[in-house]
């Protein structure tokens, strides 16, 4: 499994991660070896991870992240990559040995080895950036990538795709859409509905009023300038910012954190989400307009329903068709009134229990272990 970096990054369980374990654990694998690029040279190639995971390691060419193009051209990692080959030729001499990509790096493994399958698993619009900003270095970035990601297109026996609009712009590049699959994200639903702890000492002290969350990384997608005014306009109300700063000290990020009612509580543990999500009234992903989120199809949607909150999306047309009255709001506006009305309307439905059950319903629909099975089947 072809990963964009090393296991525990940044503390976020992606849909690559899920994957690679369901994968682990299924009866008719014998080992799942996580490859991905590290800025920094290890002492051993691989290292087995406490999950029972092999994490196979390729270094950057240089540390700093200017330098990352260099996993989407061979010549930077052809001779970094032959241990790998080798010992897979002598897994091959036992078993099949398929390559699953769930990012476009290292495009030469796919024509460098005799794969029994090779599967994409496309999850983003890799070519384009995240901040929706242009420039020179972000085209020649886009290109490089774009070139990568063609031949894995062209190569693969299966493209799974995580939204109707990637698997739209897949099928085009291809020319069919005889190999091309949608399988939304999912949510591991006994740990969210079921879990009813909630995290200690993280809101003020006497707090009794509406908390509205964000889980997840915090990246330059994410329309802080909106939440700020909404802050400012609601000061009843509380902000809460779950994890890891993905957005290298953004100054709009840090003006957020100045407001009285936001609390930014950094990376947390995988395991403590759900208790973090028990202290969340109406979850809320407010996404900026653009391309790159155009194609995102978020992890926490089904989560937040798992544990039976309400939720506010933005400019992620890829979820509209789950929007119900008191369920799922999406909004395809940054108008703070909007917002606001909308979360004071979501305010009333906070413990009704009917309608509780009925985001949980929703989600269980959309248990990972399900999705993951039809995505095997395919191979």
């Amino acid at each position: 499994m072809v990963a964009t970096g090393e296991w525990a990054q940044d503390q976020l369980r992606y849909r690559r991660h899920r994957l690679a374990e369901f994968l682990q654990n299924h009866p008719e694998t014998k080992e799942v070896i996580w490859l991905c690029p590290t800025p920094t040279q290890k002492k051993e190639p691989f290292t087995r991870l406490s999950n029972g995971i092999k994490q196979w390691t390729i270094q950057d060419v240089l540390p700093h992240k200017v330098f990352r193009f260099g996993r989407y051209i061979d010549q930077f990692h052809k001779t970094k990559l032959q241990p790998l080959f080798q010992y897979l030729k002598e897994a091959q001499e036992k078993y099949t040995v398929n390559l699953w990509y769930t990012f476009p790096g290292f495009p030469l493994l796919s024509d460098s080895f005799s794969w029994n399958t090779v599967i994409y698993d496309c999850s983003d619009l890799w070519t384009s950036p995240i901040n929706g900003k242009t420039s020179i270095i972000a085209n020649l970035r886009k290109n490089i990538i774009s070139r990568a990601e063609n031949r894995i297109i062209q190569r693969a026996d299966k493209i799974t795709c995580t939204s109707e609009y990637l698997s739209t712009r897949v099928v085009e590049k291809l020319g069919s859409k005889e190999k091309v699959f949608t399988f939304e994200n999912g949510v591991e639903f006994d740990m969210f509905a079921k879990n009813l702890t909630q995290m200690t000492n993280i809101l003020p002290d006497h707090f009794d009023g509406t908390v509205l969350g964000f889980i997840g990384g915090i990246k330059p997608k994410l329309d802080f300038d909106l939440i700020k005014e909404v802050a400012q306009k609601k000061r009843e109300w509380l902000f809460l910012f779950v994890g890891p700063d993905g957005t290298n000290d953004h100054p709009k990020f840090k003006e957020l954190l100045t407001e009285r009612n936001v609390i930014w509580t950094g990376s947390v543990a995988p395991c403590d989400v759900p208790k973090y999500m028990n202290l969340i009234d109406i979850g809320i992903m407010p996404y900026k307009s653009s391309q790159y989120n155009q194609a995102v199809f978020p992890l926490k949607l089904f989560e937040f329903l798992a544990a039976g909150k309400s939720v506010l999306g933005m400019h992620l047309p890829s979820t509209k068709k789950y929007a119900e009255e008191s369920i799922y709001a999406h909004l395809d506006t940054n108008n703070t009134n909007q917002f606001i009305k909308i979360c004071e309307q979501l305010e009333g439905t906070i413990n009704d229990e009917i309608l509780i059950s009925r985001r949980k319903k929703i989600a269980k629909s959309k248990n990972w272990n399900e999705v993951f099975e039809d995505m095997f089947l395919l191979v």
